[in-house]
């Protein structure tokens, strides 16, 4: 008895397997790239550094109109 089927399935050709392959991988660093973006919008949003600078920069009363000094303006230089 022959089979009916002579050729090989179209899943195991090597281009079949190559398309598989190659979407395999942009699936994975698709999902990579959505977890490394989630974790950093999660860090930013619990760390909330600005609201903290702010306060700070709002309870220090500076003596020359709110800015800083520089070491140099008191200092007399010789032209």
């Amino acid at each position: 008895t022959l089979s009916a089927q002579t050729e090989a399935p179209f899943y195991e050709e090597w281009w079949f397997l190559l398309v598989m392959a190659l979407s395999s991988l942009i699936l994975i660093l698709l999902v990579v790239f959505a977890l490394v973006l989630h974790g950093q919008s999660k860090k930013y949003k619990n760390c909330s550094a600005g609201k903290t600078i702010s306060n700070v920069e709002e309870s220090v009363t500076l003596d020359n109109g709110g800015f800083t000094a520089l070491e140099l303006n008191s200092r007399h230089l010789n032209i």
